[in-house]
């Protein structure tokens, strides 16, 4: 049995159950708000939420409670940046909440991180990355300059921004520096006049066993690192397509997950063809993962924070249509939660 928290663009749904055991359906949470990320610390689940109108909070509840509406409080702390100067960077949205030793780090829009080491009740900037010299260069992708993707071990740290590129920490986040080498950016001209911005990354995903070694779904293809992001390969054999959002490792099998798009002018699945992707030999081809997808042409997408994991074999997926989908056998079998939900921009195993 799973609890997945769903975070769509009109609020938050938690979902129970398991694809041979059927599902139970708690929510909607937040009715109204866009829920962005979740994460689990000591026993609470953590929600991000956003409003075009009210801007971004963290809401946390007991985890023994968290299908319950009433049991969800907003933490009086939010990341925030200093308002010191014209042009500073705004809190627009939170995009990932994870883990870096005993602390959460947030990943946010406009461009930042911020950590809190009281379970997500008090936020701090982390200064070695929010006030890097060259960001006044930097530009938004579709989506917003955002920190969106964050991975982190032994000491070392990889941050995903869009449209930037990926940045490395070295020292536990004391400094950063930007890692792209071999990647193509959306900017051909950014390489030749050496501007800091212009690698659009979308999706990360790392071994934990062997950090270096990351996987990276771009805005102009599919990459593989072996050293940390010094050098980057592309590693795109089989796939119908190169253009794509989240990038997935299920750490029990090894397996590699990736969802095609068409390409950037046309976001949906090649002919329809909705579906993930695998690879079970570190990148070097790819196949359609397993059976159970739709029959019939199905032209939706999954975000870059809608594609997630257990860890142990379980792999889920939510749609921009509001479809769930389950798999807890690496990929080999899916099929869809009994449910339509609004456009769906997270998914986290709580």
């Amino acid at each position: 049995m799973v609890t997945l928290a769903v975070g769509t663009e009109k609020g938050g749904y938690l979902v129970d159950g398991a694809p041979d055991r059927g599902w139970e359906l708690a929510g909607p949470l937040f009715p109204g708000w866009k829920v962005t990320a979740w994460t689990s610390h000591d026993g609470q689940t953590i929600a991000a939420l956003a409003s075009n109108w009210f801007g971004a909070s963290i809401h946390r509840a007991p985890r023994s409670r968290h299908a319950d509406p009433e049991a969800w409080q907003q933490a009086p702390g939010v990341p925030t940046y200093e308002q010191d100067a014209e042009g500073a960077p705004r809190l627009q949205e939170i995009w990932t909440l994870t883990h870096w030793g005993d602390s959460i780090v947030a990943g946010v829009e406009d461009a930042g991180l911020f950590t809190s080491e009281d379970g997500g009740v008090t936020w701090q900037g982390v200064e070695s990355f929010n006030m890097l010299p060259d960001r006044a260069n930097w530009f938004p992708g579709l989506g917003g300059l955002a920190a969106h993707r964050v991975l982190v071990a032994d000491g070392r740290a990889w941050v995903g921004v869009s449209a930037v590129g990926v940045f490395r920490s070295d020292d536990d986040g004391a400094t950063f520096r930007r890692v792209d080498e071999g990647v193509a950016p959306v900017i051909p001209e950014s390489e030749e006049e050496g501007t800091p911005a212009g690698w659009c990354v979308h999706g990360l995903a790392h071994d934990p066993r062997d950090p270096a070694r990351i996987w990276r779904q771009d805005h102009s293809g599919v990459y593989r690192t072996a050293d940390g992001g010094d050098t980057w390969e592309r590693i795109e054999r089989g796939l119908p397509a190169a253009f794509g959002f989240p990038m997935w490792r299920d750490d029990a099998s090894g397996r590699l997950f990736v969802v095609p798009l068409e390409a950037d002018e046309n976001r949906v699945p090649v002919d329809g063809r909705f579906g993930a992707w695998c690879s079970d030999d570190d990148g070097d081809s790819w196949r359609p993962a397993g059976t159970g997808w739709p029959g019939h042409p199905t032209y939706t997408a999954v975000l870059r924070g809608a594609l997630t994991g257990d860890g142990d074999g379980g792999v889920f997926c939510g749609t921009t249509s509001g479809a769930v989908w389950a798999s807890d056998d690496a990929g080999e079998r899916w099929s869809p939660v009994p449910v339509t939900l609004p456009r769906v921009l997270s998914v986290a195993v709580v």
